[in-house]
């Protein structure tokens, strides 16, 4: 980033009752490291950068992406950010997937020896003296999750993290998690071809005070108007094993993304500008604090959903996104069996 202006503002929303307040639209990094096929660094950097300047200071990762690689960015990022952009970012890391030398994926862990472990190597690799957010990914069907909170609670009271947060986990271990310390927010799919968390999961958070961060919102670009019924996939990218990206199952889906394009045209917008306003208009209308996270791994990508900030959707226009993508309406599962089963969210 070369000005040294002081970066915009956004508009801001709470993280739940205890959470802080962070930009309206968060920055998923995940892809600049893993799972989306190769990724350029500087181009990574600059889009982080770019975030930051635009006001973005919600910062979201996990020690697992890249192996380490995508703490090591974010923490290149900060360090040759304008200090004032700097000071402004929240870093949100989720940890406990274990991982092989192949890359491969053998489990979770959340035993509170480990817990602190994690956190030690991911405050080295963000260069960082706190976490802000700190979150197992994905509950250790072995370890209570009262014990896990009680780690990272044990954490804050150091002054290593800021909050605890949850991903992926269901209302009644929700329940069981905030009893033992305060929940700034669950982090979770949710998009328009990703609504369960409507039924039991949105109304359990509401009542506990916890914020969302949804994750997801274009559905790994399926539902951002840039995927084709011809695409292929790099060696590496999810999307390659991911059920809603499999023949038919696409086709179907991006009828949809057809009918959502339709809707967008009419309000002189993208389709990938509509989802994300559809996700943000979402916390009003279901009286929840729920922050998009986007998943931008280059700057023309980030400016086109920090455009979705200007996109106001009244009454008919939600009326009209809903006839086109009813609730449900997604073919296949939003992960492989196998990861589905790790779900805590899902049982």
């Amino acid at each position: 980033m070369t000005t040294t202006s002081l970066p915009r503002s956004l508009p801001t929303r709470p993280l739940g009752a205890t959470g802080p307040h962070v930009s309206a639209l968060g920055l998923g990094c995940m892809g600049m490291s893993a799972l989306y096929g190769e990724a350029d660094r500087a181009e990574s950097i600059a889009t982080i950068h770019a975030a930051l300047d635009a006001g973005v200071t919600l910062l979201d990762t996990g020690d697992f992406y890249g192996m380490g690689h995508n703490e090591l960015l974010i923490g290149e990022a900060l360090r040759t950010a304008p200090a004032a952009a700097r000071e402004q970012a929240l870093t949100s890391v989720k940890f406990g997937a274990l991982r092989t030398a192949e890359g491969g994926w053998s489990g979770y862990d959340g035993r509170p020896a480990a817990v602190k472990n994690f956190a030690a190597y991911s405050l080295q690799r963000l260069g960082t003296d706190h976490i802000d957010i700190y979150r197992i990914a994905r509950v250790d069907p072995d370890v209570p999750i009262e014990e896990t909170v009680g780690a990272i609670a044990e954490l804050v009271e150091a002054g290593h993290v800021r909050h605890i947060g949850l991903s992926e986990v269901g209302a009644g271990t929700l329940r069981r998690a905030a009893a033992v310390a305060p929940i700034a927010d669950l982090q979770i799919e949710y998009s328009l071809i990703s609504r369960d968390i409507e039924r039991d999961i949105l109304p359990t958070a509401r009542e506990l005070g916890i914020g969302i961060t949804a994750y997801g919102v274009l559905s790994r670009g399926l539902i951002s108007g840039h995927v084709t019924r011809e695409q292929t996939f790099a060696p590496g990218d999810f999307r390659g094993m991911s059920p809603r990206f499999q023949g038919d199952n696409l086709a179907r889906n991006l009828d949809l993304v057809d009918r959502l394009r339709a809707v967008a045209e009419a309000k002189g917008v993208t389709v990938a500008q509509t989802a994300i306003a559809w996700v943000l208009a979402q916390g009003p209308r279901l009286g929840a604090d729920i922050v998009p996270l986007i998943g931008a791994r280059r700057r023309d990508r980030l400016a086109e959903a920090l455009g979705a900030l200007d996109v106001t959707l009244d009454t008919a226009d939600l009326a009209a996104i809903e006839e086109a993508v009813p609730a449900g309406a997604a073919t296949g599962a939003r992960y492989p069996e196998s990861q589905m089963a790790d779900l805590d969210s899902e049982r």
